[in-house]
This record gives structure tokens, sequence and C-alpha cells, in this order.
């Protein structure tokens, strides 16, 4: 009897496999991809581990701050689980398309449980041509010298969507950083108004040709007057500038936002899930 083989740890010798099988589909790939264009395939500077199964790489997964599996068949699956399996969890969270996500959970819920939240139905939604409602004049990038003032807005947004405080583990010093980070890159969006954000989006993920936005907020008492899709309008359109285009995932519970995600012009592409430790 033929003895599969397991995943494997890849390196720069898979390079070109990797590339082309992110490319298959950028949209899904998006957050990996991002990675691997700015680091290659190294893990201490990917940040995570690349495993792959298969000569081809037909099952490809990330593993690191979160676990990301792409593509894999049931064999694929199995062996991420048997890898990943055999030592403690260190991902906050696994993420991807939801017929992966979820049957990789499967393997490793007796391992790494319970969860403490399962999403299994996100929409994931991108958008290549223009937004179809005008985009907000008043949203721009938000500048290094307003991080206090932007601060609590992206506290509020992920404590809202992810129902934990992004502050606990440490103060809020990681969180900090990392918000200054995307803001340092431009990649923090906000409208102001009396010095207080009213809107804010970031772009999370940005590889060669697709932008993730994330983060996407509204102040609760400026809700339903159309910011929500004004602004994303805004930030589709600085992504239009370089080239790529615009995607993002929401909860399928949340109709308001798919309904202004619908008005920007995003169409579902395919579903994601989630699971939340």
């Amino acid at each position: 009897m033929l003895k599969l083989a397991g995943a494997r740890l890849l390196d720069e010798r898979d390079a070109r496999a990797v590339r082309e099988a992110l490319a298959a589909d950028p949209v899904v790939s998006c957050m990996v991809a991002s990675r691997v264009e700015q680091t290659g395939l190294d893990p201490w500077r990917l940040g995570g581990e690349l495993w792959g199964v298969g000569s081809r790489l037909d099952g490809l997964c990330f593993s690191g701050p979160n676990m990301v599996p792409l593509r894999g068949d049931r064999h694929a699956i199995r062996s991420f689980a048997a890898r990943a399996g055999g030592r403690a969890r260190s991902c906050s969270s696994m993420v991807g398309p939801a017929e992966q996500v979820l049957e990789l959970w499967s393997e490793l819920d007796a391992r790494w449980g319970p969860a403490r939240e399962v999403r299994t139905d996100q929409p994931l939604m991108a958008l290549a041509g223009p937004p179809i409602v005008p985009a907000d004049p008043l949203v721009r990038p938000v500048r290094p010298d307003e991080l206090d003032r932007y601060l609590p807005a992206a506290v509020a947004m992920f404590t809202e969507e992810v129902g934990v405080d992004p502050r606990r583990p440490d103060g809020g010093a990681g969180y900090r950083a990392r918000v200054a980070e995307l803001i340092a890159s431009g990649r923090a969006f906000a409208r102001f108004e009396a010095g207080e954000v009213v809107f804010k989006a970031e772009i999370g993920a940005m590889s060669a040709a697709v932008g993730q936005i994330q983060g996407v907020w509204v102040h609760p008492e400026r809700r339903g007057g159309g910011l929500g899709a004004a602004g994303t309008a805004t930030v589709v359109e600085r992504l239009r500038t370089t080239g790529r285009m615009a995607s993002l995932y929401v909860n399928a519970f949340n109709d308001p936002a798919r309904r202004a995600y619908t008005r920007v012009g995003f169409t579902q592409v395919g579903e994601f899930a989630s699971v939340l430790f």
C-alpha cells in the first residue's frame, strides 16, 4: 500500500511553486502572499512557517500568529493537523477558506480546544473595478501624530468585532505598535470630526495584486448615514491607484455591513471561516 507523504516545511527551493500556488487565487491567498512577497520563505523573516503537501503544492498552509490553511484535500488537511497537533497552539486564530478551516479544526479541536468562538460563514468579497458609490473626500490616511486620537476607535472596533479587548495581554503595547505600523505604512484611514474618529478602516494585508480591507468601523452615533459605504469606497479608490483589487471578508450575521459593502460594489467570491482562541 502506497504511503502518502505528510506536510513538509517549505523553503526557498520551493519559491517558484509557492508563487504559482498563491497566484492561482490571489484574493483567497492575499494574507499569505503579502508576507511571502515581502520576506521570502525563511521562517524567521516570514514570521511563521509555510507547509506544503505534494510536489505541486496541492496542499498549502501558513502557520504563524494566525493559521491559514489555503488549499488541500482531506489528506493534506490531516497532514497539516498532524504537524500542528504535535506542538502547543501558538496562533491566536485560524482563518481561511471555510472548507479547509473547518476540516482542519475538526482534526485539532480535541488537542487545541476549546475555541472561544467558531465563525463558520464569512463571505469573502472582492471589487475589481471602481466603487459604485461616491468616495468620502474627508476620509484620508491617518498621520503618525494622530495615533492617540485614532487608537480608541481601533480598540472599540476590535473589541466589538472580535469580542476581546486587544490591550488585554500586555496593557496595549503590542496592539499600539501594530496600529502605529499600519499608520506609518499609509494603510490606516479615517474621517475625523472635531478631533474624533467617526469612520475608520485599514488595509490589513496587501499583496502585489490584492489589498484586503479590515477594521471598518463607524462611530455608533453616526451609523446608518452612509459613512461606512462612502469611507470604504475611498479605501477602494486608494487601492485602485496602486493597481490592486480590493477584498474583504465579513461575518454573515452582520447584515448592515454586508449591505454597505454591496452598495460599494463588492460581490461574494468565496467563503471564509474563522476559529478564534
